[in-house]
């Protein structure tokens, strides 16, 4: 066997997409000065669970860390999904940090995907599996990804600081994605969403509810709220409560936003002075989150902010043909993962601004990529 060349990387950005593009091009990567000018260098807990978890879903990849955490050497594997897989994602990132990479890879791996993930269910950093399984999993199927066999389930909620939560997530496995133009943003036609508690009265949820409502019902008639209250196992280890709303549109897109509240992780309790800090009143959360939904649609675009990325990297491994999309002003996530693609996949967008509207067309050529170990019946 020969000596193998990797493709060097420095710093911590988005350790996600580097490792999630390296396994799906089969690219070396040696990544230097992880978070090395931090108090505490070297990898985080959650970018440590992130590189076990790939070596779950992965055959044969190769993993160096060096002493202090600053150096990771990875040589992907084969990407062969699964089932019976189990993940503890830990409490310092939800689960919604890990579900973005492994969706994707599991659309590329030989077997269809099965996978229990714990931890955190719900926060205010990360996407909740209710926008996942609300507004992510459709998105897909504009790539030509199937409903049958893509599936999420939360089984149990999960806040920090302790966790507690599992979702089951079901991954189908495609040949290649299909090539897509989405520039129609359409109008809202419809307000859905849920509400959660976990640990606390079910009043909370209502007021949550009840807030929003009063604020969509001024715009538009049909808006529903469901309520979900967990107690028991299914609460999880902390209490918190939550809000995640979806506006549909008549051309078929779903513009999210969430929040969680709770109590904060102990490396973030420091910056909040007092020990006995209060959670932020029911009420003006349901009237914050609609507020931020407003302002989500008001930028326009086919996705939201926080699904920005992901849609740019859809369109970059889709088939060598062109792929269309409209956002919103470009998020730094975004503006991020257009570097990473160009870096690691040798992908380029055009980007062009419509003044009259505000919003941006991006346009790429795709890469081409094939699903080469899938299974065919």
């Amino acid at each position: 066997m020969g000596k193998i060349t990797y493709k060097r990387l420095k710093g911590s950005q988005n350790m996600r997409q580097r490792l999630l593009l390296a396994t799906l091009k089969s690219t070396p990567i040696l990544i230097e000065d992880i978070h090395a000018d931090d108090t505490l260098p070297g990898l985080r807990p959650h970018e440590i669970s992130l590189i076990r978890l790939f070596e779950k879903v992965t055959d044969d990849c190769l993993i160096e860390i060096n002493e202090t955490g600053t150096k990771l050497k990875y040589k992907p594997g084969i990407i062969v999904g699964g089932s019976n897989l189990v993940h503890d994602c830990g409490v310092s990132r939800a689960i919604g940090y890990f579900l973005e990479p492994l969706i994707l890879l599991g659309l590329f791996a030989r077997k269809p995907l099965f996978i229990i993930l714990k931890g955190i269910t719900n926060d205010s950093k990360d996407p909740s599996v209710d926008t996942f399984r609300s507004t992510t999993l459709p998105m897909l199927k504009r790539f030509g990804v199937p409903s049958e066999g893509l599936k999420l389930e939360i089984k149990s909620r999960g806040v920090s600081p302790h966790g507690g939560g599992e979702v089951h997530l079901a991954v189908p496995t495609v040949q290649q994605l299909t090539a897509t133009v989405w520039t129609d943003e359409g109008m809202v036609k419809r307000i859905r969403g849920e509400a959660f508690t976990a640990r606390v009265s079910v009043q909370l949820g209502n007021e949550m509810i009840y807030a929003a409502r009063g604020i969509f019902n001024r715009l538009l008639p049909d808006v529903y709220i469901a309520s979900d209250y967990r107690k028991r196992t299914e609460a999880g280890n902390s209490p918190g409560y939550g809000i995640s709303l979806v506006a549909e549109t008549t051309s078929g897109c779903c513009i999210s936003a969430d929040t969680t509240i709770s109590y904060p992780r102990a490396e973030e309790a420091d910056d909040i002075e007092g020990e006995n800090n209060e959670m932020m009143p029911a009420a003006n959360v349901g009237e914050q989150i609609a507020s931020i939904l407003l302002e989500e649609i008001e930028k326009g675009g086919v996705v939201d902010s926080t699904h920005q990325g992901l849609l740019f990297l859809l369109c970059a491994l889709c088939p060598k043909d062109v792929s269309k999309v409209r956002v919103g002003k470009l998020s730094p996530y975004g503006i991020e993962t257009l570097q990473h693609i160009k870096d690691l996949l040798d992908v380029q967008f055009v980007i062009k601004p419509d003044p009259s509207t505000g919003t941006v067309i991006l346009k790429c050529w795709g890469s081409g990529m094939k699903n080469l170990s899938r299974k065919t019946s």
